[in-house]
């Protein structure tokens, strides 16, 4: 057993080895890599992603993580969990060509920048040809994956969030339709009083990156082993708990943007940089699954990014950032207009009572593509008549439309989903952690350690070393439950409407 133990770690060390490469020139890619390099760059991250499919599927590795597997109840609970998930992953790798597969990483280096420019140019014809060439790996992937338990869309969703199929997923969104949906409608026809004239104000981006640094104060930001870029989409991206990078992208127009979209990152930077550091050795550090993550984020971006009690205590310190366009702007003017609910066209920017039915558009959708048949060049006319549907909305344009997300340019169907659940299992948390610390005042605090501690202590510290559902079970010691999350944002807006 020591020497098997002893083979794994050497190869787990260069298999790591190539995923930070793999993490650095994607980050570099997206964030400051010249636009006619990319073509160049793809036939190395090819080269890349040869080098690490044959070592972790060679004959030598599958044996020593089959041995390990075979005798996984005598490994300790850590190394037990990552053993199971490293056999399950080299036999899914496994089933795969590897010619396929190589194709399939050069063609997702290539499609980011189609996007990118697709986007810009509201140009959903020279996107379409790439994004229907990751349908289709998509659609063999499913076909190379699929079980007796696990069929069509199920294969995806259960990269992202392991336990959670359709039916899971159906019941939840089922719920929110249910029991949210109807409250939503009356919120969004509710007028809401306030002064709203700075939202069309310019305000300049090199103060909204001045900004950013407050910020990233207040949550405890280690900029020793972090740093913030730009990018055509925010994202956080990170290898153990030494280096983990967040992006933002800054709009004159729309202040509030760049300010949530800072806090959701750093908040999905914290959970990775609280983990134990114990695990950045190993395949089981960084957050346990992306609803997880999102729970994460989400935490910190609505919770408290969005609570009367942090804005009270850093409202004058963004006052004194834009001091003309913020002049007249009162503190509750601010907190209303961070709260508004209204129908909207795009998901990041949506406020946190709408953004669930902003992912039960794009749900539809995934699940129509991959259980239903729909076609890529339909995809757009589907869009536009769900928003049309659920948010009483007609599309403009596909730039603020199907164009807006990067997740399909980098064939990240299933994730979606994961944004509304990570909310729920966010409201979960916060109902359990209000009954053990005072949240007002903390929420309220110069910075947010003592909330911090918490999350660390209840889920960042087990990294990936176990499965979600049982993190949330130690986290707030019941089974996920959905009216959390109804009653958390029935509650909020009553108060905030007057209802």
């Amino acid at each position: 057993m020591k020497q098997l133990l002893e083979k794994y770690k050497v190869f787990r060390t260069k298999l790591k080895a190539y995923n930070y490469v793999q993490f650095v020139v994607s980050w570099d890619s997206e964030t400051v890599a010249p636009k006619g390099c990319f073509n160049e760059r793809a036939k190395q991250m090819g080269v890349i992603s040869e080098e690490s499919y044959k070592l972790s599927t060679s004959l030598e590795y599958m044996e020593i993580v089959e041995k390990l597997f075979a005798k996984k109840d005598k490994l300790p609970a850590i190394m037990r969990h990552e053993i199971i998930e490293e056999y399950k992953n080299i036999n899914k790798l496994k089933k795969i060509p590897m010619d396929e597969y190589i194709e399939f990483v050069i063609l997702l280096n290539k499609s980011h920048q189609v996007w990118v420019e697709a986007k810009t140019r509201n140009n959903w014809d020279l996107f379409e040809p790439i994004l229907d060439k990751i349908i289709s790996f998509q659609r063999k992937y499913i076909k190379y994956l699929e079980t007796d338990i696990l069929k069509g869309y199920n294969v995806l969703l259960d990269d992202y969030e392991p336990g959670f199929t359709t039916k899971e997923y159906d019941e939840f969104f089922s719920t929110l339709k249910k029991d949210l949906v109807p409250f939503v409608k009356t919120v969004i026809n509710t007028k809401l009083e306030y002064n709203d004239s700075f939202l069309d104000k310019k305000f300049k981006i090199e103060k909204q990156k001045k900004f950013m640094p407050y910020l990233q104060k207040v949550m405890n930001y280690d900029s020793n082993h972090g740093v913030m870029k730009e990018a055509e989409h925010p994202f956080t991206s990170g290898f153990g708990t030494t280096d983990v990078r967040v992006t933002n992208h800054f709009y004159e127009d729309n202040l509030l943007s760049s300010i949530f979209s800072a806090i959701h990152e750093l908040g999905h930077a914290t959970y990775e940089m609280q983990c134990d550091p114990k695990l950045d050795e190993t395949f089981v550090g960084g957050g346990a699954s992306m609803a997880m993550h999102e729970s994460q984020s989400r935490f910190y971006e609505n919770i408290i990014g969005r609570s009367y009690e942090f804005w009270e205590k850093h409202y004058p310190k963004l006052q004194r950032t834009f001091k003309k366009e913020l002049k007249d702007v009162t503190l509750l003017d601010f907190y209303k207009a961070i709260n508004e609910a209204k129908a909207s066209l795009i998901r990041i920017d949506a406020d946190e009572l709408t953004y669930p039915i902003h992912i039960m558009i794009r749900y539809d959708i995934e699940k129509a593509i991959f259980n239903d048949g729909l076609l890529t060049k339909d995809i757009p006319e589907t869009w536009n008549k769900l928003y049309s549907e659920y948010l009483g909305i007609t599309v403009p344009n596909n730039t603020k439309g199907v164009l807006q997300d990067t997740h399909w340019a980098g064939a990240s169907f299933g994730y979606f989903p994961t944004y509304a659940l990570g909310s729920a299992y966010a409201a979960q948390i916060y109902n359990t952690m209000s009954k053990e610390l005072d949240m007002p005042i903390l929420m309220g605090s110069s910075n947010l350690k003592p909330i911090n501690k918490w999350l660390k202590n209840k889920i960042h510290k087990y990294g990936a070393s176990k499965y979600p559902k049982e993190i949330l079970k130690i986290a707030t010691g019941e089974d996920f439950d959905a009216k959390y999350y109804v009653n958390y944002l029935k509650e909020k807006y009553t108060k905030i409407y007057n209802l």
